[in-house]
């Protein structure tokens, strides 16, 4: 009986396929990663801006203003650290595996 792949070698098709999976997925993943990164820090620094116009007394900034964006950026990194916890706990999983 014949796999998929190997009617596929017999096209010269598993080649493009693999390429593309890698290619696609590779950048996309990174990008995602960089970009929810990318998004905590914006919030954690317009929480410190608000902060610090509320405190030099900016009518323009409530409190209310500056324990939302704190709730925030608290809350968005919160989620990062877990993602991260949970990307360490996979990796230690794979890397225990035995060969």
């Amino acid at each position: 009986m014949i796999s998929p792949l190997q009617g596929l070698q017999s096209k010269g098709l598993e080649n493009d396929l693999v390429n593309q999976s890698t290619k696609s997925s590779t950048p996309e993943f990174s990008k995602m990663l960089q970009q929810a990164i990318d998004n905590v820090n914006g919030l954690q620094q317009e929480t410190g801006d608000l902060r610090n116009r509320f405190e030099m007394g900016d009518e323009q900034v409530s409190l209310g203003d500056v324990m939302v964006a704190s709730n925030k950026s608290s809350l968005a990194f919160e989620a990062t650290v877990e993602v991260r916890n949970k990307m360490v706990e996979a990796y230690k999983s794979v890397m225990s595996m035995p060969v």
